[in-house]
């Protein structure tokens, strides 16, 4: 479908969405149980919406250490946990002196070799399986995280290059220049590592940028085959973003562009790939119209851990997600940090892990859910 559908009528948007996923997922809807491991906030991007970030290193805290990371983990695990959510900012190392002196005193070049060597750690000391979103990483540290991850991530997010001139949401943010993050995901591709994606939405582009950006996904899943899910995540202002930060000002984007964005991505992407939304960033009485937009995925959510990227938005309890569900008609699943239809892409280690916990649907055993 080539269409321009920024001016189609929402409804008619979302009945067709619908009814495009039914066709392809059933009335299956998904979700992973989590524990977020943020390994370091520092970044040396300066998104203006970012809450992620910290713009000054908290001491000597530079990064959590292998014993916070194995703790935190092993709570998840004791918490039924089945999936470690590991997260960097992107190359602190090349803006913070100290993290470069921190990642050289523990014989390292880069923060994704300690985001994979955390993973490593988390493989052999639990049952938890990662998933690592660690930046825009090279070919050489993507094939060092393809041996100890069930999946990686990425957001591409937009790909207007103009949000990167002054002024715009991601000036003087290097690692968000479209081409980086496209060039990223077509990496992952050729490297044939399941990856998760997805867009921004409501830091300033449009409706028809947000159609190009599904498109540009559309393209590289075309030519490799590998984006296992796709997130509509939309921009919540935060109450720590005050004073002068440049996303304070910024409204919360209206539902109906939520709506628009699930559906357009759902008609874009066709029956098959995993289309997501997040559940801690909605009200919950819109919970309903996102699954009537289309997708098929609630992401990760946490009994242990908050959402270290919006913590002003705790998740859903459980409980709630699954009565919201089951009653707009839907039978609620829960899956692994990588999709039944990816486990045959891991690498035969991680396969023989990962099958110890898996149904005969390729979802999480249900005697292991929580």
């Amino acid at each position: 479908m080539q269409e321009d559908l920024a001016a189609r009528d929402i409804e008619e948007l979302c009945e067709q969405a619908a009814a495009l996923r039914d066709r392809g997922k059933g009335k299956t809807v998904s979700y992973s149980l989590n524990v977020f491991l943020p390994l370091t906030r520092l970044c040396r991007n300066v998104c203006s919406y970012c809450d992620y970030r910290i713009s000054e290193p908290p001491g000597e805290d530079f990064f959590l250490s292998p014993d916070e990371v194995l703790a935190a983990a092993r709570n998840g695990e004791k918490a039924g946990c089945t999936e470690a959510l590991l997260v960097t900012g992107d190359k602190p190392e090349m803006r913070y002196p100290e993290a470069r002196r921190w990642l050289r005193d523990h014989h390292l070049d880069s923060t994704a070799q300690y985001a994979c060597a955390m993973a490593r750690l988390v493989l052999n000391e639990t049952r938890l399986h990662p998933h690592t979103n660690a930046g825009v990483v090279n070919r050489g540290e993507l094939a060092e995280l393809k041996l100890v991850n069930a999946s990686v991530g990425l957001m591409l997010e937009t790909t207007a290059e103009r949000l990167s001139q002054s002024g715009k949401a991601h000036f003087q943010s290097p690692d968000k220049v479209p081409q980086a993050r496209l060039d990223f995901l077509a990496r992952a591709g050729e490297m044939r590592i399941p990856t998760t994606t997805g867009l921004l939405i409501g830091i300033g582009e449009t409706r028809q940028e947000r159609q190009d950006t599904i498109l540009a996904i559309r393209r590289v899943h075309e030519n490799y085959g590998h984006i296992q899910e796709v997130i509509i995540q939309n921009f919540k202002p935060k109450s720590s973003l005050h004073g002068t930060h440049a996303a304070a000002q910024i409204a919360s984007v209206p539902f109906s562009e939520i709506l628009w964005t699930c559906a357009a991505a759902r008609l874009l992407l066709g029956p098959c790939l995993n289309l997501q939304a997040a559940p801690n960033l909605v009200p919950r009485a819109w919970l309903t119209a996102c699954l009537g937009a289309g997708i098929n995925d609630w992401g990760g959510i946490s009994p242990v851990t908050p959402d270290y990227v919006n913590q002003d938005s705790p998740w859903p309890p459980l409980a709630v997600l699954k009565q919201e569900t089951e009653a707009a008609g839907f039978h609620l699943r829960r899956r692994f940090p990588v999709y039944p239809e990816f486990i045959d892409w891991l690498q035969p280690l991680l396969k023989e892990r990962l099958m110890r916990d898996v149904d005969e649907d390729g979802y999480v055993r249900t005697a292991s859910a929580c």
